[in-house]
Formats: C-alpha cells, sequence, structure tokens
C-alpha cells in the first residue's frame, strides 16, 4: 500500500470520529440526561479531540510523492 493510500484511509477515519462526535454530542445534550450524558459527552470530546488531530497531522503533513 502507498503512503498515499494509507493517508487517505486514516484522514477517513478521522473524519468519521469527527461526525461520531457531533451525533454523540447532539445525544447526549438532547436525548439523555445524568451521568449517561456525561459519560457519552466526555467520549464525544476525545473522538472530536481525536479527529481534530488526526486531520491536522494528514494536512500539514504535506503531499506525498
Amino acid at each position: 500500500m502507498s503512503e498515499s493510500m494509507l493517508k487517505m484511509y486514516i484522514s477517513f477515519a478521522g473524519m468519521i470520529l469527527l461526525f461520531l462526535a457531533i451525533g454523540l454530542i447532539l445525544l447526549s445534550r438532547y436525548k439523555l440526561k445524568g451521568w449517561l450524558a456525561g459519560i457519552v459527552s466526555i467520549f464525544a470530546y476525545i473522538s472530536l479531540t481525536v479527529g481534530g488531530l488526526i486531520i491536522f497531522y494528514i494536512v500539514f503533513s504535506g503531499p506525498t510523492r
């Protein structure tokens, strides 16, 4: 597998984490109550951070050959 394809798959994982974070934040704010909402929102913000770091790395690592 080439480096370009590997970066593409890694960026897909980052985008999936970002979309998952959006859904979980909305779920925890509007549908859940109590400690379950807190646990889901913590997981959502962790996903948001990891997804953002992945996309940041892919964008600023530059083009491939």
